[in-house]
């Protein structure tokens, strides 16, 4: 499960994306109004000076294809925080966190009281460089948080999940946002095979590349600058996907609900009314599926 990962990250190397994303979560509580995506942790666990320089030059990175790609990331993130409450309240007390990065909803839980407990998951290298960015901020790990450290060459995120107390005979739901552009089409139904495979209620958010012939000619041209902008940081674009062919594989694989949104439905939900340019394109989609 999830061998074909082993490419994404460099063995003994931090992901570089994991901080560029997490930049854009940050730059949107300081450039954004309304802010969408309410993160209080997004700029201290950027390091002291990575966050003083971005409150000090905030519009460095403000231009129509930066705007665009924070509007893919906080948007995304709002949605798999909404999504989680509602599996929340039907009942599930696991949330996992595939390629987490410097994502902080695990340090700012708020379903304690309903004793979610959340694991993070990704690889080594990363999990080290975000455990000193929380030491270097004085960001507590609390107890309701576990620590999966996956090394995709010789590991399956199954096996390091229970051997990290992850529960496969009690729901979960899983948020895999950011991954699946970085990995082949197998790797990827590998892994929702393994999800769909929990009991009833279980679920999985993720979002993905559509396939560019489905584009129209500005989403492709900001395609094109996405892709020339992640293979400069040696983690390559790799896996584009057909809406259509992936709503029919989750069904296949036994999805009992698979919910699919574009960047019309996504702008309506989170974007709609605002003057300051922060739109999706339909560049990537989100799907929440459900067992």
């Amino acid at each position: 499960m999830l061998t074909s990962q082993k490419n994404v990250i460099n063995t003994g190397v931090p992901s570089r994306t994991a901080f560029q994303v997490a930049e854009l979560r940050a730059a949107h509580q300081l450039l954004d109004e309304p802010i969408i995506f309410n993160d209080p942790l997004a700029l201290p666990i950027l390091g002291e000076q990575a966050a003083t320089d971005l409150r000090q030059y905030p519009f460095q990175s403000n231009d129509l294809h930066a705007r665009g790609i924070r509007a893919v990331v906080v948007t995304r993130s709002r949605l798999a925080e909404d999504e989680l409450k509602k599996f929340v309240h039907s009942g599930v007390k696991q949330y996992v966190v595939l390629g987490a990065g410097l994502d902080t909803f695990a340090l700012r839980n708020t379903y304690l009281e309903e004793g979610l407990h959340v694991f993070e998951v990704d690889h080594p290298s990363t999990q080290e460089w975000k455990r000193s960015l929380l030491k270097e901020a004085s960001i507590k790990v609390p107890d309701s948080l576990t620590f999966v450290a996956v090394d995709f060459e010789s590991n399956t995120l199954a096996e390091e999940l229970q051997k990290a107390g992850f529960r496969a005979d009690q729901p979960a739901f899983f948020s895999w946002l950011g991954v699946t552009i970085y990995i082949s089409q197998e790797a990827i139904l590998d892994t929702l095979t393994f999800v769909a495979s929990l009991p009833k209620g279980s679920g999985v958010i993720f979002d993905y590349g559509v396939t560019p012939t489905l584009l129209d000619p500005i989403e492709n041209a900001i395609g094109d600058h996405l892709v020339s902008l992640i293979g400069q940081l040696g983690e390559p674009w790799k896996t584009w996907l057909d809406p259509a062919v992936i709503e029919h594989e989750l069904q296949s694989i036994g999805f009992q609900s698979v919910r699919d949104y574009g960047s019309v439905e996504l702008n309506e939900l989170y974007l709609a009314r605002r003057k300051d340019g922060l739109r999706m394109l339909g560049t990537f989609r989100l799907i929440c599926a459900k067992t």
